[in-house]
């Protein structure tokens, strides 16, 4: 752990996720950070593929450790799921285990009231973390925040000494991330390349379904997780729909309607909510 947080502090190269989850002896790792107005997870990196998912299905349920540890500013400690009630986390845990998840436990990145993200850390099929893997985990939690708190620029000169990773001005090579100073060592190593899990269009399709429902953006985020939940989709792929206009809501209590069902599916205006007597709300 100790040549991980020096890759931290020195902004490093390589596979952060994998590099902290060979650290811990840990099944899996994942880092979120906390972005938008309506503070919504967005993963930064995730080892293995397993993380990522299990990721995706807190995010996509709005239940789990790693909404309790946002929620409450403190660690969630559950290594071992089979021993967590089932009206804890009622629709994480069977799916979680589906996916092969034995424990999982969740540490808050932030200070006081401030709350930057969550750092996840999935247990080994020992069901077990020790006291020394809490206490490396922590210590990672905690440089990661000061990172993201106190960013001086150390850590943005990139291979070509330039500020970036390839030459050209940006981060990837694709024109995005660039190094405009506005973080610390973290953003060398470890802001490079979000997972695709379509946070931007959750965003977009809360607002939608607020525009459309005429309730709030908590609200409207809520109806979207019980649609995703209730379809057994991802909710980055029900977002996807909203915003490409295949997938309305409506305040009827058929509860959505696709676009096959009614011409297009949407009010030219999308000034309010869909009412199916009339077309307008």
């Amino acid at each position: 752990m100790a040549d991980v947080l020096r890759s931290l502090r020195l902004g490093g190269r390589g596979d952060p996720a994998r590099a902290c989850a060979l650290a811990l002896g840990a099944e899996g790792v994942a880092l979120s950070l906390l972005v938008g107005n309506g503070r919504m997870a967005e993963p930064l990196w995730c080892h293995p593929e397993v993380s990522a998912r299990f990721e995706e299905l807190q995010f996509t349920l709005g239940e789990g450790p790693g909404p309790d540890a946002v929620r409450t500013g403190s660690p969630v400690m559950e290594p071992d799921l089979d021993r967590v009630r089932p009206d804890r986390w009622p629709a994480l845990l069977p799916p979680a285990r589906d996916l092969g998840v034995h424990g999982v436990c969740c540490f808050p990145l932030g200070i006081g009231a401030i709350r930057l993200g969550v750092l996840t850390v999935l247990c080994d099929g020992d069901r077990t973390m020790s006291v020394q893997q809490s206490a490396d985990a922590t210590a990672l939690a905690a440089a990661l925040t000061g990172a993201l708190l106190n960013g001086d620029g150390r850590g943005q000169r990139g291979e070509d000494g330039n500020g970036d990773r390839d030459g050209n001005g940006d981060r990837d090579g694709n024109g995005d991330r660039s190094g405009s100073g506005n973080g610390g060592p973290v953003l060398g190593l470890f802001l490079d390349r979000p997972t695709g899990l379509h946070r931007a269009a959750v965003h977009q399709a809360t607002g939608m379904i607020s525009v459309q429902l005429g309730v709030t953006m908590e609200e409207a985020l809520l109806r979207l997780r019980a649609h995703a939940y209730g379809s057994e989709r991802p909710l980055g792929e029900v977002a996807d729909d909203v915003v490409a206009r295949r997938l309305r809501f409506n305040d009827s209590d058929d509860t959505t309607n696709n676009a096959s069902d009614n011409g297009d599916g949407f009010d030219d205006d999308m000034n309010g909510p869909y009412s199916p007597g009339d077309g307008k709300g």
